[in-house]
């Protein structure tokens, strides 16, 4: 028993139990890979959001370099074609990618007092990859943009080598 409420190894225990192994010559060596999603994964996040809606090309403008330097840090901006009027405006903002640990990087949520339907911030990428945007209307319509981004230096990982 360690001395505490708690059942688990104490890190003294395992600290002592690595040491015991090392010296034994039975170490387990782990490999340690970023987590990342998949194009799948993406597409199974983007039907979470719109059902099965289709999806239209158009009234998306979606604006992201083509090619990244370093993508710890990758200037992003959507805008969308609306009146944005009581009757027709912008609900949503989705923003998705197929790379990064979570493929849903963003969702804004707007209303037809917001004036416009523009939106900018600045996204980590871990690789080079897809990036979509999806527009959610009041009529239930969905439009979208995508984005193919190129990232020479992925996000997380410049401390690896």
């Amino acid at each position: 028993m360690n001395g505490h409420n708690n059942p688990g190894a104490t890190r003294r225990e395992v600290l002592k139990a690595a040491a015991t192994m090392a010296a034994a010559g039975s170490v387990a060596i782990l490999t340690i890979s970023p987590s990342q999603a998949t194009p799948a994964e993406m597409k199974a996040a983007l039907r979470q959001v719109i059902g099965e809606a289709k999806i239209k090309r158009g009234k998306v403008k979606l604006d992201v370099p083509p090619l990244v330097e370093n993508g710890n840090t990758v200037a992003l901006s959507v805008a969308v074609e609306s009146p944005m009027t009581p009757s027709d405006h912008v609900k949503a903002i989705h923003i998705f990618n197929e790379k990064n640990p979570q493929p849903n990087i963003i969702s804004i949520r707007l209303g037809p007092r917001a004036g416009r339907a523009s939106v900018a911030t600045r996204i980590r990428l871990a690789d080079t990859q897809q990036i979509v945007a999806i527009a959610e209307m009041s009529d239930g319509s969905f439009w979208s943009d995508t984005a193919d981004v190129i990232v020479t230096i992925a996000a997380c990982l410049e401390d690896l080598q």
